[in-house]
């Protein structure tokens, strides 16, 4: 892929093909899909804060405003990092692996942690206003120029895309593209319905730790989580789950062990659970977080937890080169997928998704697409 004409792509790629008199900043502006009226106020159903919001005033992540009564987004199409990744950076190593999406987002978060580790983006709801806009079916253009094979939504929360979402998903199943989200799982039931209904296939939902950690530093409630992850998974979304880990904060091993024991139960023994390592990043060292990336050893302990608590896929990320970076079928252990980092360097799972030693099953959704 030719990188230097890509950047240029997407930072030319506003679509001005709107009606006469509206302006760019009115293109981004839409009446939001989910919310109810109350008084001279509106209630976002976007995600589960249902913020009520008064008049002229935004909610908690600032990308919707009260108008005249009615609720509206303020990013609808309005990007601010756009760019081609390999499915397994989302991380996803079981939803076509090899694959690459064409991935966006635009600005601001509707969670609080002080770790963040994409902050100059999901930390800046001031910036609003100052991305481009890249109309749905540009986006889908865009996938096809730079031969991805699907969409994600990514960066920053994915869920104040909504609007955005629910009109690109169609369009890219048309096109025979996945779709994909990469979040933290907090849109409302609502907001998940939709989007399953308009194409969704897939989500990674980064799990922050337990309920005590995830009201303290991210100001939401776990289980709202866990609520989503098990309805999309019986809606048929292929899931994955991430949990970043942090010394002091969700390294523990009752945390771990109830996260992951918990997967297995509601969620299935097959779905992947990335445990990676942390490194410092926006106010993690202001509010006295470890000042390190996390110890190898406990990434490790993680990931032999995850494995005693009967769970077929665990892997270590951010530590390239590590071999928990590779798939092994949990039946005679032979080595089916290896990773370097985001890249597949052997697969050897068989075309009809089986081990090729044992033919153990392998549940891997989609085809591997081979450079």
């Amino acid at each position: 892929m030719d990188l230097a004409a890509f950047f240029l792509d997407c930072c030319c790629f506003d679509d001005y093909s709107f009606s006469i008199g509206e302006t760019l900043r009115e293109k981004m502006i839409r009446e939001a899909s989910l919310y109810r009226k109350l008084d001279d106020r509106v209630q976002c159903r976007t995600c589960y804060r249902f913020c009520q919001i008064a008049p002229d005033e935004v909610g908690f992540c600032k990308t919707r405003k009260n108008i005249d009564g009615k609720l509206f987004t303020l990013v609808y199409g309005e990007i601010s990092s756009t760019s081609a990744n390999p499915v397994e950076k989302k991380p996803f190593f079981h939803f076509w692996p090899g694959s690459k999406a064409l991935t966006v987002g635009t600005w601001s978060c509707n969670f609080t942690c002080p770790w963040c580790q994409n902050y100059r983006i999901s930390k800046y709801p001031q910036d609003i206003g100052k991305g481009k806009y890249l109309s749905p079916q540009k986006f889908i253009d865009l996938v096809r120029k730079y031969d991805c094979q699907g969409t994600s939504i990514s960066f920053n929360e994915p869920t104040l895309l909504l609007e955005y979402s629910l009109d690109l998903f169609p369009l890219a199943r048309k096109e025979g593209l996945y779709n994909t989200f990469v979040t933290n799982g907090y849109m409302s039931s609502e907001a998940l319905g939709l989007l399953i209904e308009s194409g969704l296939d897939a989500m990674n939902v980064d799990l922050k730790g337990n309920a005590r950690t995830v009201k303290k530093y991210c100001g939401a409630k776990v289980e709202k989580v866990w609520q989503n992850i098990i309805e999309a998974k019986k809606s048929g979304v292929h899931i994955e789950i991430t949990t970043l880990l942090i010394p002091g904060i969700n390294d523990d091993e009752e945390t771990l062990r109830t996260i992951a024991t918990r997967i297995n139960r509601e969620v299935g023994q097959d779905t992947p659970w990335h445990v990676t390592q942390y490194y410092p990043a926006y106010r993690a060292l202001e509010i006295g977080l470890y000042p390190d990336r996390t110890p190898v050893e406990t990434v490790e302990m993680a990931w032999r937890i995850g494995k005693e608590c009967g769970l077929n896929y665990v892997y270590v990320g951010n530590i390239p080169g590590h071999p928990s970076e590779n798939t092994y079928c949990p039946n005679c252990q032979e080595l089916l997928i290896e990773r370097y980092v985001f890249d597949v360097i052997r697969y050897l799972v068989t075309p009809d998704k089986k081990c090729p030693k044992c033919q153990k099953e392998i549940p891997i959704i989609g085809q591997y697409i081979k450079e």
